[in-house]
């Protein structure tokens, strides 16, 4: 029996709102059907398509009762950022219309070419500190001309929150 693809990533967070308007609002995915879980989350989908139980589920580590620990068992307080996972990716289009929404929202990112592919990359972090990927397909990529400065990100600030 081989495994066929990821079925979705859970993220921890302390702040289950700022997680959900940051998948909803930047990324664009939708609050779709949670089972009736002990324990505070949502899950989120991609579009009309509920086949796969969503493709993030945002876990509330605040809120009442012993439901998180007694499901998915006794964990210390999660540390922000990716630990041992590097990043997130997903593959997107619309690169314009994405830049564009990060900046309108103040999210830095970082803008990126693959060499050999002409693949276009952004990278960004979400409020748990995960380190979020969207590639473009190169066709696109060619349309878009790289930007010629890069991004400027104070060393003291969130890069979440700050773009400049």
């Amino acid at each position: 029996m081989p495994v066929r693809k990821l079925a979705h990533y859970s993220v921890r967070t302390a702040d289950l709102d700022a997680s959900r308007r940051f998948y909803v609002d930047i990324l664009g995915f939708r609050v779709g059907y949670r089972p009736p879980l002990d324990f505070p989350g949502l899950w989120l989908y991609q579009g009309g398509d509920d086949a796969d139980y969503g493709v993030v589920h945002l876990i509330g580590t605040g809120g009442e009762g012993s439901g998180l620990a007694d499901y998915l068992g006794e964990r210390g307080t999660p540390d922000a950022g990716t630990g041992a996972l590097d990043h997130l990716a997903f593959m997107a289009s619309g690169v314009d219309e994405f830049r564009d929404r990060l900046a309108r929202a103040g999210v830095a990112y970082r803008d990126r070419t693959l060499p050999g592919l002409g693949l276009r990359q952004l990278f960004f972090v979400d409020p748990s500190g995960l380190t979020i990927e969207l590639n473009f397909p190169a066709v696109e990529a060619r349309k878009v001309p790289a930007p010629t400065q890069e991004l400027q990100m104070s060393a003291t600030a969130d890069p979440c929150r700050t773009h400049q």
